[in-house]
């Protein structure tokens, strides 16, 4: 056995799983704000990537620069977003506004194919090094910066969630709406701070796969892995969304090593993560960390 390939596919699949961790914190959020799971949070990731190579490429502005307004434009975005198409559903059916998020997915997915095409496109150099070596181990650069970030902005959210004023308000909003506005809080502003977190959050993620493997239409598709890590921790649990995050990079790190070495199928790095889904789904319907919902017939 491999042994070297295994600790490396590992430990990207840890660091990879983080920053799953920090976008499947963004559906939580958005979930636990406003009990709708945002199927365009892929977008939002490629709407983040290409708005940052936009900047670097056309714009000529350094990585450094460009990151930071990237992520400003980003948080404007969520709000305009929420303020525009999802507040005058508030107080609709739930499967109403998921229908718009998926509407919204597919609007962006055609307007950014239409103003960017659909081929890759990378990024400039913006490290120094592509990668380092760490105890023998190859590891990306922007992996490394990913890391850093998504453990400042998981202690960001911790400390949110438990001192801050608005925190508190987007905890009380999340466990009854009415109650919450009866008390003065504004729900209107906790969905807008909500959708304007999730999409800068989602812009790092965006901009760290760019940095990777370049900027197309498939970066959105983290979203799509990242929803299983959702799944598997819980979808109403911040703690369980990091914690399904690194269970899924890990398993995506493994698959690709029993792949690769012994089966040779060559999707299976795809597939594990929903099979994982759906066994966790089977055993404990509510995820790890989920709230077991119980109602009376």
């Amino acid at each position: 056995m491999n042994t070297t390939l295994l600790v490396q596919l590992l430990v990207n699949g840890l660091i990879v799983g983080a920053l799953y961790g920090v976008v499947a914190m963004c559906f939580v959020l958005i979930y636990k704000a406003s009990q709708v799971v945002n199927f365009a949070q892929g977008e939002f990731v490629l709407i983040g990537a290409w708005a940052c190579w936009w900047l670097v490429t056309s714009m000529q502005l350094p990585f450094w620069l460009a990151f930071p307004v990237c992520l400003v434009f980003m948080a404007l975005l969520g709000v305009l977003v929420q303020m525009i198409v999802l507040r005058p559903l508030i107080g609709e059916p739930v499967i109403s506004i998921v229908m718009v998020t998926i509407g919204l997915s597919i609007f962006f997915q055609a307007l950014l194919k239409w103003m960017f095409g659909v081929f890759v496109q990378p990024f400039p150099q913006v490290f120094a090094t592509k990668s380092v070596q760490i105890l023998g181990l190859n590891v990306e650069s922007a992996y490394l910066m990913s890391l850093a970030i998504s453990f400042v902005i998981m202690a960001g959210f911790a400390w949110f969630f438990k001192y801050s004023r608005l925190g508190l308000a987007m905890r009380a909003t999340a466990f009854d709406q009415q109650a919450a506005q009866s008390m003065g809080v504004s729900v209107k502003q906790v969905f807008a701070v909500a959708w304007a977190i999730s999409s800068v959050v989602s812009a790092l993620a965006g901009v760290v796969v760019g940095l990777v493997s370049g900027v197309s239409a498939s970066v959105a598709t983290v979203g799509v892995k990242v929803f299983p890590a959702v799944i598997v921790g819980g979808l109403e649990s911040i703690v369980g969304g990091v914690l399904g995050g690194l269970i899924i990079g890990l398993l995506e790190g493994l698959a690709q090593f029993v792949d690769s070495e012994y089966l040779h199928i060559g999707n299976l790095i795809t597939i594990a993560p929903f099979y994982a889904m759906l066994i966790i789904l089977l055993i404990k319907p509510y995820g790890l960390f989920g709230t077991k919902t119980i109602e009376r017939v």
